[in-house]
């Protein structure tokens, strides 16, 4: 498994919470097609939110991706030093169905917003394919672990109790 962009492992998690919060509990696939329809058409008429997850978002079920290897090699760099265009290659909304509007979604985000669409096409991408990758461990276990134990310093110049209780009109017993 390949280490990815933290920014991408982030956007990926955020996408599947925005998924999970629209779908709600007890899944609502009505009120989900409907938002993730309205996505789609914002986007093909050229307009739609300067936002990588709700662009990934509208994304997310008319994509096809066609070189996963190297959209998990994208996936490392997150600001994207070289042309968008390789990614857009990776990746198409081919018409299926007759749904004519996630292509013509797809070609309006590559031609007006470039760089957001690089970023939400491989965050699409990590959402489907969580399998494909790995995020840096942040629990509180490997955290802890990483700790330089900078916390004693403090210990030893923390005012203790008995020198507060000296401010302390009521002596420390309150009710």
């Amino acid at each position: 498994m390949k280490k990815v962009h933290p920014e991408f492992a982030f956007q990926s998690r955020e996408l599947e919470g925005q998924i999970e919060g629209t779908l709600g509990d007890p899944p609502n696939r009505k009120n989900y097609d409907m938002m993730v329809q309205a996505l789609v058409s914002e986007y093909a008429d050229g307009n739609g939110l300067d936002d990588v997850n709700m662009m990934a978002f509208a994304l997310v079920d008319r994509i096809r991706f066609t070189d996963p290897k190297g959209l998990v090699r994208e996936a490392m760099d997150y600001e994207g030093s070289g042309d968008p265009a390789r990614v857009f290659a990776m990746a198409n909304c081919d018409a299926a169905q007759g749904e004519d509007e996630g292509k013509a979604m797809y070609e309006a985000i590559c031609e007006n917003h470039p760089e957001l669409a690089r970023q939400a096409i491989i965050t699409a991408f990590l959402y489907k394919n969580q399998a494909r990758w790995e995020d840096d461990d942040q629990s509180l276990d490997q955290l802890a672990r990483d700790d330089e134990g900078d916390d004693d310093e403090l210990e030893e110049t923390a005012v203790g109790d008995d020198f507060t209780q000296l401010f302390d009109q009521d002596g420390g017993d309150r009710e």
